[in-house]
């Protein structure tokens, strides 16, 4: 169980999991992380695969771990979590054996990271990279995790410059 004080999560980490059971779940607001009656649709960069995720989620926290960074080439992830059987999956994504029980699946066409699984630590869960979602801005992450990890000028982040699109681009 993640619990949620004063804005800090407190709760167990076990290693790079932005993957929660089914038991996770926020008391800071006193709803739980997941959100019924909602489905979600989304894609890989080319479009090659796609999926359907019908009914609540799990979990959807941001994952600051060293793994899920180098995985994605981004300083954290975003994981959606969906019970096996809510998940419906269009095409054929490559399989890469990140740890002894993890694995990550990528299209193997335009490189676009997916799903998590392991089998062992979150058996029946099917974790999705949120950013891939087709409507990302709709489903805010609920928690960030493995926050031990997370790259320290991360907190610095909105001090920095921002540009509406890229400097000297209209």
């Amino acid at each position: 169980m993640i619990r949620f004080e004063h804005g800090r999560a407190r709760g167990r980490a076990d290693a790079c999991l932005a993957h929660r059971p089914a038991s996770c779940q926020t008391e800071h607001t006193g709803n739980t992380i997941r959100r019924a009656g909602m489905s979600i649709t989304g894609q890989c960069h080319c479009g090659a695969i796609r999926y359907t995720a019908e009914g609540a989620d799990e979990h959807h926290a941001l994952c600051h771990c060293a793994d899920c960074r180098r995985w994605s080439g981004a300083p954290m992830v975003g994981w959606i979590a969906f019970r096996e059987e809510q998940v419906t999956i269009t095409g054929t994504a490559t399989v890469y054996s990140s740890s002894e029980h993890g694995r990550r699946a990528f299209c193997r066409d335009c490189g676009t990271g997916l799903f998590y699984r392991n089998a062992v630590v979150l058996p029946g869960i099917v974790d999705i990279q949120s950013g891939t979602l087709d409507s990302p801005q709709d489903r805010a992450p609920a928690a960030q995790i493995m926050c031990r990890e997370k790259l320290p000028w991360l907190a610095e982040v909105e001090t920095l410059p921002a540009f509406d699109t890229y400097p000297g681009v209209d």
